[in-house]
């Protein structure tokens, strides 16, 4: 013999309406998040090269800086600071022409008629505007579903004099060049001068020092400087695989200073 139990019209009302309160939570966390952790199996390296002399600029940093919050799994961030904006007004103390030059790289790469900030580029697969949200989280999204990559393991210490030594060990003998980046976590700068006068820019994982080396085997070394005024706290290590031709990368992994 079955039992009914009688629902009242007041009840199931309550009861739809907290159902799709919670799908709509729900919805709204992966939104913002964009990539459930659990299914991550490959990476993405984001690249964004800007400049505190582009009036443009400090929107892509803004959209990056929060996109990187809310995906931190196998997502790496470094910002290369232009120079070629220096000439207009201000002074981009993070930027080096070693980043423009980098930048024209991948303009080559991609067939762009010239460089241009700010811009983001994904595993050297992909280049778009860099305040592009949507754009960057689909990309990712799809990087994230690919391999994991070639497996890259790190050291890195701080000696005498500011410098860090960072050793790379590979899980196989490679002919691809190894990028070495030293990255500060954080920075603020108020702008005097140019397009940004007069604003207060954030930035997150500025490249600070970088080094390539063309390797032949299964290691690595490099001599990065850490800036005067930081601490090793103030900073980490990014390192990743990239072919000198296609500038595709194939793996990449960070690691804190000892």
């Amino acid at each position: 013999m079955y039992m009914r139990y009688k629902q009242s019209p007041l009840l199931l009302t309550m009861i739809l309406l907290l159902l799709l309160f919670t799908f709509s939570q729900g919805f709204r966390a992966a939104s913002v998040t964009g990539i459930p952790k659990n299914d991550v199996a490959g990476f993405a390296l984001i690249e964004l090269f800007t400049s505190e002399g582009c009036s443009s600029c400090p929107s892509a940093d803004e959209a990056v800086a929060k996109f990187l919050k809310g995906n931190t799994e196998q997502v790496f961030v470094l910002a290369f600071h232009v120079d070629y904006w220096d000439k207009l007004g201000w002074k981009d103390v993070f930027s080096k022409p070693a980043y423009s030059a980098r930048q024209n790289k991948y303009a080559a790469v991609f067939k762009l008629e010239s460089a241009y900030t700010p811009q983001i580029v994904v595993n050297g697969r992909y280049e778009f505007v860099g305040s592009n949200s949507a754009q960057l989280n689909r990309v990712v999204q799809k990087e994230l579903a690919a391999d994991m990559g070639k497996q890259v393991k790190l050291t890195a210490s701080a000696v005498l004099n500011n410098h860090i030594t960072v050793n790379c060990q590979l899980s196989e003998k490679t002919n691809l060049n190894l990028n070495i980046a030293l990255v500060q976590l954080q920075a603020s700068v108020d702008v005097k001068r140019g397009e940004n006068q007069g604003r207060h820019l954030d930035h997150i994982n500025v490249v600070r020092d970088f080094k390539t080396l063309a390797l032949s085997g299964v290691t690595g070394k490099a001599e990065l400087e850490l800036p005067a005024g930081l601490a090793k706290k103030d900073c980490k290590v990014i390192a990743y695989l990239q072919d000198p031709v296609s500038m595709q990368i194939s793996g990449v992994a960070e690691i804190a200073i000892q």
